[in-house]
């Protein structure tokens, strides 16, 4: 099975699982394929020169491994260069802007595709193989979907001012301004550039993104524009690879473990939420998990504030565990600490350390489960949109914008330094069954901030209130958000959104206990993210069947193989 934002995308990673099918381990084959593919018919979601990373269940010994396909920042920029360069004063804090070039970090999605392919995969298919159906997309061309078109169209003016190569990722039209526009939903769109980059990875491997041509192109778009990424940090990252992590694990309900990427991945937002959500059953500020009701006031008013607490701490303290050691945010002591801050009557007033900034669900996550049950659980992203827009020349592909996530604050453990990764917003999961280890869940919700409060939503809603992979996804969603989102009135980073078909009088009671609720209707739906579900579900005699859903707020699709 397959589950991915994409048609095109879940029909090329389907050939791979069908080609490779008496492979020992065919799904992370099947993702490289997927992710290519992505690339290709959703670019202002992700690419090769953003980020990824992946959860792999090996079902024959009942593992769960993580790879962390992240890039780290230049080694030529310190944060006093960052700040001199813009503008901050001694004391004044700041980020890095979105489409600055000191957001550009090492893409670290082509190696981690190859490291994932080696490392997980098995099997006679070739790296050309796997990757044809993408470059075949970028090659003849695809009809762009509905909201990957409005996505591109969104962002046609940044690319416009971020590169002077910006056509090759518009369509040609003499009748439109300098000869070139973004496609509209239906249209037909042809990425020749990307499929030689795919070709060149397929025919070097690492060392053809990150050495030669494609290295020089990167490069060179970087220098042009006075940023700090060499040729010797490409060659490091192709070099040193992606890094083998060993996923955290919180057993949730009692019934099924959950499984997510360690720092510098957020993933420990959504296993604190889980904890402080059963810790507050416990001590009777909510009602216990058995009792609540969907979507009721309890409910939401609970998932607002344990996401508040959740994201008080890991904005401040996950970072790249090589340069600033994580503690532990999941002991019971701690826990039961930090869910002193509830109160189950009205919203919280402070939260120490701040609260987390959210963008926008300009990321994919694909899942995907083989005829074995090994399963693969992977997001790749550019981070914002089309990251910072800059385009190698006749690459096709834009350069990530990950680096914007850095702190500009001397002493934050998520400081600035060079050879540094930064905090991660990215966040596969799986879920398994403890009692043998089998896989239970593979799922994931794209969407920078959102995606560590998808994961708590999904799986309440699947463990907690019975429903089914679609159904789960389906349901209205919730998000805490801050000014950082494009929405078109009532912005503040203490707003709550909740999605339309949310009970009137559940606002309506939620204002009363000192929320401000806005209202989230169609297209700017997307802040709530787009995800994917495939479950294994258990039938007599120790079979399985496959159950799988695809996000209503997105253009995809689950398809069996």
């Amino acid at each position: 099975m397959v589950a991915c934002s994409q048609p095109l995308a879940a029909t090329a990673g389907q050939s791979i699982l069908m080609k490779g099918g008496n492979a020992a381990a065919s799904s992370p084959l099947c993702l490289h394929s997927l992710a290519a593919a992505l690339n290709v018919s959703e670019p202002g979601s992700t690419g090769i020169g953003g980020d990824m990373f992946c959860l792999f269940h090996d079902n024959a010994t009942r593992k769960v491994h993580g790879l962390n396909g992240s890039g780290r920042a230049p080694r030529g920029l310190s944060l006093d260069i960052a700040r001199s360069q813009l503008g901050l004063s001694p004391g004044e804090s700041g980020r890095i802007p979105l489409s600055s070039v000191l957001a550009v970090t090492t893409p670290g999605a082509a190696a981690g595709w190859v490291d994932t392919v080696q490392r997980f995969g098995s099997g006679k298919l070739s790296l050309e193989e796997i990757l044809n159906p993408a470059i075949r997309l970028a090659e003849d061309g695809f009809p762009v979907s509905e909201v990957s078109a409005r996505l591109w169209q969104e962002n046609e003016s940044s690319l416009r001012k971020a590169s002077p190569n910006y056509r090759e990722l518009l369509k040609p039209d003499p009748a439109a301004k300098d000869g070139a526009r973004a496609p509209v939903a239906g249209e037909l769109m042809r990425n020749p550039g990307l499929a030689h980059t795919f070709r060149a990875l397929a025919a070097e491997g690492k060392d053809g993104f990150y050495r030669g041509r494609i290295a020089d192109a990167i490069v060179k778009a970087v220098n042009e524009r006075d940023g700090f990424l060499s040729h010797d940090d490409l060659a490091y990252h192709a070099d040193t690879g992606s890094t083998i992590t060993d996923p955290v694990l919180v057993r949730f309900n009692g019934e099924v473990d959950i499984w997510e990427h360690p720092p510098n991945g957020q993933g420990l937002v959504a296993l604190m939420a889980l904890r402080l959500l059963e810790e507050l059953g416990r001590s009777n500020k909510i009602p216990s998990l058995s009792r609540l009701q969907h979507n009721s006031a309890e409910h939401i008013h609970a998932l607002i504030e344990v996401f508040r607490i959740a994201f008080s701490d890991g904005t401040w303290w996950i970072a790249d565990p090589a340069h600033s050691k994580t503690p532990n945010l999941l002991s019971k002591a701690y826990i039961a600490e930090r869910a002193r801050f509830f109160h189950p009557a009205h919203a919280s007033n402070t939260i120490s350390h701040g609260s987390p900034a959210f963008k926008s669900c300009d990321t994919v996550y694909f899942a995907v489960v083989d005829k074995d049950r090994n399963a693969a659980s992977v997001v790749n992203s550019n981070y914002h949109g089309f990251g910072t827009g800059i385009i190698p020349k006749d690459c096709g592909f834009t350069l990530q914008s990950r680096g914007a996530n850095f702190s500009l604050t001397p002493g934050h453990p998520n400081v600035l330094d060079p050879g540094k990764r930064p905090y991660h917003t990215i966040i596969p999961a799986i879920a398994t069954n403890p009692h043998d280890g089998s896989l239970h869940t593979v799922f994931g919700v794209m969407g920078g901030f959102m995606q560590p409060q998808g994961h708590v939503q999904l799986l309440m809603n699947m463990l907690v209130f019975g429903m089914d992979a679609q159904r789960a996804l389906d349901a209205p969603r919730v998000c805490i958000g801050s000014t950082g989102h494009r929405l078109s009135s009532g912005r503040n980073e203490r707003t709550v959104y909740l999605e339309e078909k949310v009970d009137l009088e559940v606002v309506e009671e939620l204002q009363g206990r000192g929320h401000f609720v806005q209202i989230v209707k169609e297209w700017e739906r997307e802040i709530f993210g787009r995800g994917q579900i495939i479950r294994a579900v258990r039938e007599e005699g120790g079979r399985s069947v496959l159950e799988a859903g695809s996000d209503l707020r997105g253009d995809g699709m689950a398809i069996p193989a």
